[in-house]
């Protein structure tokens, strides 16, 4: 069965600063792919949602087809681990939504190039080789200041700020409202592709969001990063991967 795409389509969280991101991503290069082009491409809220790209065939009710996965891999340069993560959210998403998952492919790109900058790989299990982590929210510059607690220094590590987590860089607060368990391994860690994936997936189709639509793409990758340049990237990654795959 397929679900036609209906998007280019899906998430950080609001408080995490653009300025931060666009300084790891020009920091820390993935090796083994070349670098998307993020100059922005202008979508201000009026504009038609991203291009569409075909979405993933299922053999059952959210079983991605492994070759789909793998030929679509080598053709986008997003790891097989990360492509399934997002396939499985799109397919699981209320179909309503319209979410597509070149949307959560740009997403993962600015976040963190699908769980592998600064060198790092991405396991099968949907693991980076190393923790993917934000700069500590310390109120210093352009970052807001969030205490950690105990619950969220277990994610990050850090005592005293907390810090964006993982490949898709949820705010700890925030996954305690969706962390989701996207593999089946009953365990919602922010730090697994998987259940990244499938968090940003409902939180972007919150509130019934329509992503057809281009105010509605845009406002819902607003939500995610309170941020016109945000947009912009996420936009552009996620055009760049539907048009690799036509």
């Amino acid at each position: 069965m397929r679900r036609p795409f209906r998007s280019a389509a899906s998430f950080v969280l609001a408080l995490v600063a653009v300025s931060a991101v666009v300084f790891l991503l020009q920091q820390m290069l993935y090796p083994r792919q070349e670098i998307l082009d993020l100059t922005p491409t202008s979508a201000p809220p009026t504009a038609p949602p991203p291009a569409t790209a075909a979405a993933a065939p299922v053999s059952s009710a959210s079983v991605v087809d492994p070759a789909w996965v793998g030929d679509t891999a080598a053709r986008t340069g997003i790891p097989g681990p990360a492509l399934l993560a997002y396939a499985r959210a799109t397919l699981r998403a209320p179909e309503s939504c319209g979410l597509g998952w070149t949307t959560l492919a740009g997403i993962g790109w600015v976040e963190s190039q699908h769980g592998t900058i600064g060198g790092r790989s991405l396991r099968e299990d949907g693991t980076s080789s190393r923790r993917v982590l934000g700069p500590a929210l310390d109120g210093v510059g352009p970052v807001a200041a969030i205490r950690a607690t105990p619950e969220s220094t277990s994610w990050h590590g850090d005592p005293e700020w907390d810090h964006a987590v993982g490949p898709m860089q949820f705010i700890p607060s925030t996954w305690e409202m969706w962390a989701s368990d996207g593999d089946g391994d009953d365990m919602a860690d922010p730090n697994d592709i998987d259940d990244a994936a499938w968090a940003a997936a409902r939180y972007l189709c919150a509130g019934g969001q329509d992503l057809t639509t281009g105010s509605g793409w845009a406002g819902s990758i607003y939500s995610y990063n309170h941020a016109q340049v945000y947009v912009d990237m996420v936009y552009t990654a996620a055009t760049t991967y539907a048009e690799r795959i036509g």
